[in-house]
């Protein structure tokens, strides 16, 4: 291989951090102060400042009243063109779940070993419910929406017994595994092989709610996106 095909090139440094700054703010889930955020990713203040006036000019952040910094409208913009097929199909069965069950839905997918949400709708006539931003990511392993992208494959011995128990009931649930306090519920969106095409997920604090008529409802909205896409 040459080097005019990229293999082995340097990674660009300034590239990199502003890609990093911008995963950082989607776990985070709320806006972040430039010194949070230059601690949580082991940047100098100056240099981390530079890159989010940078990505602020491109619309991808942007700063609230108080001068914190959280993912802007241009990530929207971004996302439009990706999975398209995917999000087609899912945005109904979103839109279903969220004004049956008054909880936010949303699609995840795998890149990798994470789970990073791609789409999300929520409730518009409840006093109160959990908000969960697409570019969300966290390990496939953990949570009911990696654990939703896990339960197609091959059962192992070493497989947790929360995936175990998700594939005899079909639906994934967790518990303060993403986000403390915060409880899940998914099923996988299946592809033409089988396997886990994505996850279709709520989420939700009512610890009194019925678990089991939630993932029913999630599983039948799973079942529909994965007729979709056929």
């Amino acid at each position: 291989m040459s080097a005019e095909d990229g293999t082995g090139a340097p990674q660009s440094q300034t590239l990199d951090r502003g890609i990093r700054i911008l995963e950082h703010l989607a776990s985070a889930g709320s806006p972040q102060a430039v010194t949070e955020i230059g601690r949580a990713l082991d940047l100098h203040r100056s240099i981390t400042y530079r890159l989010l006036r940078t990505l602020e000019d491109h619309e991808l952040v942007e700063r609230d009243a108080i001068g914190h910094y959280g993912l802007g409208l241009g990530i929207a913009a971004l996302s439009r063109g990706v999975r398209t097929d995917l999000t087609a199909a899912a945005l109904p069965r979103l839109n279903a779940l969220t004004t049956e069950l008054g909880m936010t839905a949303f699609v995840v997918v795998r890149a990798g070993d994470e789970a990073v949400t791609v789409t999300s709708v929520e409730p518009q006539d409840t006093p109160a419910h959990v908000t969960y931003r697409p570019g969300t990511r966290h390990p496939v392993g953990r949570g009911a929406p990696g654990l939703a992208l896990l339960m197609p494959g091959t059962p192992a011995t070493d497989d947790r017994a929360a995936l175990q128990e998700a594939r005899r009931r079909g639906w994934a649930s967790s518990h303060g595994e993403v986000i403390p306090g915060i409880r899940s519920i998914a099923a996988p969106v299946l592809g033409p092989d089988g396997g886990a095409r994505a996850a279709l997920a709520v989420v939700f604090v009512d610890q009194d709610a019925d678990m089991e008529a939630i993932g029913r409802a999630v599983v039948a909205a799973a079942a529909r996106v994965t007729a979709s896409l056929r």
